[in-house]
């Protein structure tokens, strides 16, 4: 009986440790999201991504999103594309614009897997600003604060990260509420 008891104690033991020693990854438009799925796997999940999953495969960003990376995808929500003017979004889906959508989208990917800790301290070791280059060539002003990390992109536009460290196989993933456009 003794013996029993302290099998069950060990084993709840391992099982409280294993379970702080992995956060769990926040859930994103009502979908859970598993760190060992990539990025377009669990943006396909996201009833609040379904226009950036549309925009991605329109702009052929589908392959370059599943592969290795480490990528840092600020993934707008189909609430930041409704934002836009009347038919901007309508008007990106065109094969036509495909270079425009490219451009876009590529302005919200880096080419590094950073945490939203790793981002606030070079905003702190920057003064409290850090540029933050695109694989699409737009550079995004970072600034922290009292916790929350908005992105100013060239237009002038501001995103707040609503939801941070959302971990991929292939990167992280950090939901922000507006789209980040460029020079246009």
């Amino acid at each position: 009986m003794k013996k029993n008891g302290l099998r069950l104690l060990a084993l709840a033991s391992v099982i409280a440790i294993s379970g702080t020693a992995f956060a769990k990854n926040p859930m994103v438009g009502g979908a859970a999201m598993y760190e060992n799925k990539n990025i377009v796997e669990n943006a396909a999940n996201s009833k609040d991504h379904t226009t950036l999953v549309a925009a991605v495969k329109a702009a052929g960003l589908v392959e370059t999103l599943e592969g290795k990376g480490p990528f840092t995808v600020f993934a707008p929500t189909n609430e930041a594309f409704d934002k836009l003017p009347k038919g901007t979004v309508d008007t990106l889906l065109k094969p036509e614009n495909k270079e425009k959508l490219t451009k876009v989208l590529t302005c919200h990917v880096v080419a590094a897997d950073v945490m939203s800790s790793a981002l606030a301290k070079m905003i702190k070791d920057d003064g409290g600003e850090h540029d933050v280059k695109t694989v699409g060539g737009c550079v995004l002003k970072a600034k922290e604060k009292a916790g929350k990390i908005t992105l100013t992109d060239e237009a002038g536009g501001v995103a707040h990260v609503t939801i941070a460290d959302v971990k991929q196989s292939n990167g992280v993933i950090h939901v922000v509420d507006h789209v980040l456009l460029p020079k246009m």
